[in-house]
């Protein structure tokens, strides 16, 4: 048993070490078959699929190729079945001619792995050639004196093949005065040799026939035959001698043709025809045949054509001397040849890729290189390199195989292609070298976003643009390529008033043009803030945006709108009411007489308004000012001048071209209202076509109701006394309190009289305790700036008391001045468009759109203190902060949304009060005169 289990584990480790050496070589990826030489084309030789487990659809799918050394292909690859298979007839003697070993070697190459698999093929002798004398048919001249034992070389034969195949055996037949003699030289081989057996009589026989057969140890065996004849000849006493045994030359490979290497000598003692020596090659290989010639006279070797170290490196050669009587010497010749460096490195590519990722990570192997020169020693060296700026390096695998493989980071969009020049350098000298290109393109991903030309886009469109314009083109550029290059565009989400920006402007995906799918209002829009967004054909896409600011451009499409004097409406144009004013006969030229109050729902330049006086029934009379709108008396009104005057005024914007609406002003000449009341009504009993029955009853119904309002407004005025006297009781310790005016919109009566009473209640107020017939105005009127809505609590002036009473002032109530007539802001605080500028006319325009704004910001805050019925601008409820002498008439219903361009009266703006001053000094003494009489009339 213990014997049995050492027999055991001698097995296993038998069989350990073959897994083992088995192994090792897969590991190393080498094969190893061996096949006999002359197998017809496409013979079996291995099956690789199955020796190194590729499999046959790695075999079709990563492209598995045989390379062969040198420039023979003998094998190839069977793709269908996976083996290794002859590619020609393969002749062993002619590959390895001498070699006791032939091996033959190729590579694998698995290009999808970039792998290699090195296969050696031995390459097995079989007996296909013959021993073969170099010449057929010998002659040799032998000495009738030689004696019995003497030794002759003769011609050896040559068998190509090895091992038993090779030469084995001579024998010699034909005659019995020789027989052969075979010596084996050092090396193996055998040389036959001519022994003479018995002694030569010429006289006897001149000639001898002799057969020499080599055969060699195949089976069959095969053989060759040389005949050799034998002269004898006359004794020849001394045979040629060489002066050396054996010639040694060293010849560098580069030595040029015809060159002469060596020149053998032989001499010879005797003379004449016996001492004349030849010289002849006796013993030579085919390729030494080829390249070297002997001069059979002289003894010169020479070359017939260059010697090439790598094909055969060292010659061996003998050459024969004799003489005429057949005596002859041998001498060898060794001829070596050295190495030049004569061959540049070869580079041959055994795989290599096209086309390569960007994105491929670092180490990708990219081609797989085979360098070899063939040349030996130093001149053999090879060193191989790749130029430093390329993002490639070289990598030696095993013997003289090389991987070009990425380092970093491929970006197609610096550098598309690469040719990458592989270079390789021996170590001769001077050095040779060669090179290979290897030709890559990097293949693109999507790795760019794409980028607009400009971060943020501004156009200008001018309203009322036709649908479908084109408002401007945004462009956007992605460094990729191809789909991944290609970008679309698109707007982002959003609305514009309440409606999807979709429907106010669309972006066309290709190109990137925006347009305007509707026409836009200024007024409504002044502008369209959206993103566009580019996005390329990439997966996945990316994308990117940018800012589009579309500013709409205003025009001139809205005409000057008049808010005062309010259009009239058909009766009371008939009636004569519409937009009346009055204007005392006594005033002085520069009176203020009435302001046209005017809007332009535009902006900028087409919102700016000039007034002009276009018609008048008294040309020189009355003039307008240009900006403010305000008319005023030019000169003393005349008694020739009618009482009765109309004006129309017409306001013009600024645009291009400039659009206008005309107002139409109505102004009596009048002392009193009587006088007003007379001439209204003559003016109403003027109508064509009005009966006097109509004109009469009318005339009755505005008596009536002027009456009525009379005694109304004593009672009024009769129950503030008696308030004013109660709470002068219970405040006495601090002062009297003034009297305030009431709101004007408590008297009520015909539409005429209460128009009047609305437009004038402002400026004419009586002291509840006047004596006198004169007037008094309110003390808001001398302030520089309009007055504000009296309290519910404080007395209001009121018009018509009696004259005696007006006599007396109450001292508690501080001295009144005249009301300012002429509204006049300074340089700093005119409104923009439709402000009041003073008579002067000396006003600048608003030269910015902030300007505008500003009064935007005025209008608004005014609207809204309208709205609340609380505001504490001049003119009550409703009148927006006009001032109070168009307050009534001018109420919030009239007053579009116009913020920007509407001057606003009963602003905060500080107004100066000289020509006011002026004014009420005049307006007082001829408005009390007035007064006084017209009460003394009405007694």
């Amino acid at each position: 048993m213990g014997d049995a289990g050492r027999r055991w584990g001698r097995r296993e480790r038998a069989l350990l070490w073959t897994v083992l050496v088995a192994a090792w070589d897969a590991a190393w990826g080498q094969l190893r078959y061996s096949v006999p030489e002359e197998l017809p084309k496409g013979s079996f030789v291995g099956d690789v699929e199955k020796d190194l487990e590729l499999g046959l659809s790695a075999l079709r799918d990563s492209g598995v190729r045989v390379v062969s050394e040198g420039r023979t292909p003998y094998f190839a690859l069977h793709g269908k079945t996976g083996h290794l298979v002859t590619a020609e007839r393969i002749d062993r003697e002619q590959i390895c001619e001498s070699a006791q070993q032939c091996v033959l070697r190729c590579e694998v190459i698995v290009e999808g792995e970039m792998k290699v698999y090195k296969i050696e093929v031995e390459i097995t002798d079989i007996n296909d050639n013959a021993p073969s004398f170099r010449q057929a048919e010998n002659e040799l001249r032998m000495s009738e004196t030689t004696a019995p034992g003497w030794r002759l070389p003769l011609a050896e034969a040559h068998d190509p093949d090895s091992g038993p195949n090779s030469l084995q055996r001579y024998e010699l037949s034909g005659d019995e005065h020789f027989s052969l003699a075979v010596q084996t030289v050092p090396g193996g081989s055998q040389r036959p040799e001519l022994v003479l057996e018995k002694a030569l009589d010429r006289e006897e026989m001149a000639f001898h026939e002799l057969v020499l057969r080599a055969s060699d140890g195949g089976e069959p065996a095969r053989t060759g035959t040389a005949r050799i004849r034998v002269v004898v000849l006359d004794a020849n006493d001394n045979a040629p001698v060489f002066s050396q045994a054996e010639y040694t030359v060293r010849v560098p490979e580069d030595v040029p043709m015809g060159s002469v290497l060596v020149a053998v000598t032989a001499s010879d003692a005797d003379e004449g025809l016996h001492g004349h020596v030849k010289y002849s090659l006796k013993k030579i290989t085919d390729k030494a045949s080829k390249i070297l010639q002997l001069d059979d006279v002289t003894g010169k070797l020479t070359l017939m054509r260059s010697p090439d170290f790598e094909e055969m490196s060292l010659y061996e050669l003998e050459v024969q001397a004799h003489d005429g009587g057949g005596l002859f010497d041998t001498a060898k010749v060794v001829i070596t040849v050295t190495d030049v460096n004569d061959n540049a490195p070869e580079i041959s590519v055994r795989s290599a890729l096209s086309e390569i990722s960007e994105d491929a990570t670092s180490g990708t192997v990219v081609a797989l290189l085979h360098v070899q020169d063939r040349d030996s020693g130093v001149n053999g060296q090879v060193r191989c390199s790749i130029a430093e700026t390329l993002p490639f390096q070289l990598e030696k695998t095993f013997e003289d195989y090389y991987r070009v493989v990425t380092v970093g980071k491929l970006d197609r969009e610096k550098v598309s292609e690469y040719n990458v020049t592989v270079r390789s350098v021996d170590g001769g000298s001077p050095a040779l070298q060669s090179s290979a290109v290897l030709a890559l393109r990097v293949l693109d991903v999507n790795d760019n976003a794409p980028v607009f030309a400009e971060p943020r886009y501004r156009a200008r469109l001018a309203e009322n643009n036709a649908a479908g314009a084109l408002v401007l083109t945004v462009r956007a550029s992605d460094e990729d390529w191809g789909q991944n290059a290609r970008v679309r565009y698109r707007l982002s989400e959003g609305r514009v008033r309440g409606a999807p920006l979709s429907s106010y402007v669309s972006v066309q995906a290709e190109t990137g043009a925006l347009y305007a799918l509707r026409s836009f209002d200024y007024e409504e829009v002044r502008e369209v803030r959206l993103w566009v967004w580019a996005e390329d054909g990439g997966l996945p896409a990316l994308s990117s945006n940018a800012s589009v600011v579309l500013e709409i451009v205003d025009e001139n499409d809205n005409a000057p709108q008049v808010l005062y004097p309010p259009a009239a409406a058909p009766s009371a144009a008939v009636s004569g009411w519409a937009g009346v004013e009055l204007a005392p006969r006594s005033a002085e030229p520069g009176a203020l007489v009435a302001k046209v109050v005017a809007v332009d729902a535009d902006a900028g330049q087409n919102a700016w308004l000039s007034y002009e006086l276009a018609k008048a029934t008294e040309p020189g009379l009355f003039r307008v000012g240009l900006h403010s709108g305000e008319v005023r008396t030019a000169r003393f009104p005349l008694a020739r001048d009618a009482a009765r005057q109309s004006l129309v005024v017409v306001v013009k914007d600024h645009g291009r071209p400039a659009l206008s609406a005309t107002a139409t002003l109505t102004v009596v000449l009048a002392e009193s209202v009587a006088e007003l009341l007379s001439e209204l009504g003559s003016a109403a009993a003027a109508v064509p076509g009005e009966p006097a029955a109509s004109l009469t009853r009318w005339l009755v119904l505005a008596v009536a109701a002027v009456s009525c309002l009379f005694l109304a407004f004593l009672l009024l005025l009769l129950a503030f006394r008696l308030r004013r006297w109660r709470r002068s009781q219970l405040l006495a310790t601090s002062g009297s309190a003034a009297l305030r005016g009431v709101p004007a919109s408590q008297f009520v009566g015909i539409d005429g009289v209460r128009a009047f009473l609305h437009s004038y209640s402002h400026e004419v107020s009586l002291t509840a305790d006047s004596r006198k017939s004169h007037l008094r105005l309110s003390s808001g009127s001398c302030c520089d700036t309009l007055p504000a809505r009296p309290p519910p609590d404080e007395h209001a002036p009121v018009l018509g008391e009696d004259p005696a009473a007006t006599s007396r002032v109450d001292p508690a109530i501080p001295s009144q001045a005249q009301p300012n007539t002429d509204w006049r802001f300074s340089q700093t605080q005119r409104p923009g468009t439709s402000g009041s500028q003073n008579g002067e006319e000396g006003g600048a325009w608003p030269n910015n759109q902030f300007d505008t704004e500003m009064l935007q910001a005025m209008i608004l805050a005014s609207a809204n203190e309208a709205a609340d019925g609380n505001s504490t601008l001049g003119g009550g409820t409703g009148t927006m902060g006009l001032s109070a002498r168009y307050g009534p008439q001018f109420t919030l219903q009239h007053v579009p949304d116009y913020r920007q361009n509407v001057y606003i009266p009963g602003s905060t703006a500080t107004l100066t009060n000289a020509a006011g001053k002026r004014d009420a000094k005049n307006a007082g003494a001829s408005g009390g005169n007035k007064k006084k009489s017209g009460k003394k009339e009405k007694k």
